[in-house]
This record gives C-alpha cells, structure tokens and sequence, in this order.
C-alpha cells in the first residue's frame, strides 16, 4: 500500500494532472505525468505522488478492487526506480476495460511502458524553450 503523502487525493490534483500532465496509453492504462517545475523548490521537494483511476467500465466491484491492487502494488516497485527521479510529480494512472482481465504480467508491463514514456514526455515539456536550443 502506498502512504498517504504518496498519493493523490484531491480532485484538484487529479483534474490538474489528467488536464496539463503527459499522458501516454497502452492496451490496459492510461498514465498522465505531471512534473514539478524545478524553480517551485517546496513541490520539487515532495515525495511522488500518484493517483488511480479505475472506473465501473473495468468490472464489478471484486475486478475493480483486485485492478486497484494490482497498481497499486507495480506502482510501489517503481517508486525506488524511475520515480525517485522525479520529486515532486504527481502521476495519475487511469485502468481502461480490458484491465479487468489482464493477468499481473500484461498489467505491470503495460503499466511499466506507459509510466517510462509519460515521465519522457514530461520531462521533454518541462525543459525551457532556452534549453531546447542547445
């Protein structure tokens, strides 16, 4: 289980993160990165957190619940990797229908490849348009 300060609990931070975030998708998810602009020191500061998004569209209630699981727990194994690199972000990970009935491998690798290129794409918008040039 993720700790509090880890995850994204305002409606806010989710409507901020899925409007102005990176988002890239696979076949079960959909991630949107936000990252924090290094001159907000606070923000930049702060843990990762992330947020999830599973809604009735995946399955019953017991599907739901065991997809949430599921994230939650391949999201955990990613904090100490290529989101340690990144204080301060907020990550919203959205589960699309066929999440339902992905076993864990096809959930983790999905979730795993759109994780790495969200963090890409937000990474490649928060550069300045000064940094570009060189």
């Amino acid at each position: 289980m993720l700790p509090r300060a880890k995850r994204v609990r305002t409606p806010a931070d989710f409507s901020q993160t899925l409007r102005s975030g990176a988002r890239t998708g696979r076949r079960n998810v959909v991630v949107s990165a936000h990252l924090s602009e290094p001159t907000n020191t606070e923000a930049a500061t702060g843990p990762v957190r992330v947020g999830f998004v599973v809604s009735k569209a995946v399955g019953n209630a017991v599907v739901r619940n065991r997809v949430k699981r599921r994230l939650r727990a391949a999201v955990a194994e990613q904090l100490d990797g290529p989101l340690s690199g990144h204080p301060g972000g907020t990550v919203v990970v959205r589960a699309l229908p066929p999440a339902g009935t992905a076993d864990w491998t096809e959930l983790k690798g999905d979730l795993d490849s759109a994780l790495a290129g969200a963090l890409r794409k937000a990474a490649g918008r928060r550069r300045s348009p000064k940094d570009a040039g060189t």
